[in-house]
């Protein structure tokens, strides 16, 4: 990862436009390829940022100092750089990835177990699928043999989205499970959370806890 603390504007150009004036703010380029611009405030969340796939260019001669990050869609995130205070590398390595909660790792012990609560005809590939990035909860196929990758959260925030389209990018490059849809699953789902979910092409699905819950239960009582 690259930490770099830098006085700079910010020009986005895509489908919409915006612009940040200039101020001392903290670029991130991680490993996987996303640039993100912070201020010191916003908790974790970045004034702008593009997601990976993308390519960073940096500036030489009289573009010294310019930074352009475009994606695939064309979309450009150019950062113009006046000063820059700090600028270090550090090599994170593979993350363990996120240790969920009682309730998330029981909700998607359920899902599998009932994979067609998704819909009629889905079957399980498996749960905890591993990526260079960490693992996928749940990947399934659906009735028409299509691959599926699936998200679980108790709340659905726009950073579960943002998760999701990290690891379908992933899969999608893989020809044996391409093409690789998602579904983004949780008890709640926040309306940003869906309209994000909804305009990158995820499905979103709300989960029943107690209803899943009560499906297991009479499972045990079978036996």
């Amino acid at each position: 990862m690259r930490l770099v603390i830098a006085r700079c504007s910010v020009d986005y150009a895509g489908r919409l436009t915006a612009h940040l004036p200039s101020a001392p703010r903290l670029i991130l380029v991680k490993a996987d390829g996303s640039v993100s611009v912070h201020a010191d405030d916003r908790a974790y969340k970045p004034l702008n940022w593009m997601s990976p796939p993308c390519t960073l260019k940096e500036g030489t001669g009289d573009e010294e100092g310019v930074w352009t990050v475009v994606n695939k869609a064309g979309e450009k995130l150019i950062i113009t750089m006046e000063e820059i205070l700090h600028d270090s590398t550090h090599e994170l390595g593979v993350d363990p990835g996120l240790i969920k909660d009682g309730v998330e790792a029981h909700l998607q012990e359920l899902l599998a177990d009932r994979i067609e609560t998704l819909g009629e005809g889905y079957t399980l590939i498996r749960r905890e699928y591993m990526t260079a990035i960490g693992p996928v909860d749940i990947l399934c196929r659906d009735a028409e043999g299509q691959t599926v990758a699936v998200e679980i959260k108790r709340r659905g925030e726009i950073d579960g989205v943002e998760q999701l389209t990290r690891y379908l990018e992933l899969l999608n490059r893989d020809p044996h499970l391409a093409p690789v849809r998602g579904i983004f699953a949780a008890q709640e789902i926040k309306p940003q959370a869906r309209v994000l979910a909804t305009d990158r092409g995820i499905g979103c699905h709300i989960l029943d806890y107690d209803a899943l819950r009560g499906i297991e239960d009479d499972k045990l009582r079978l036996f």
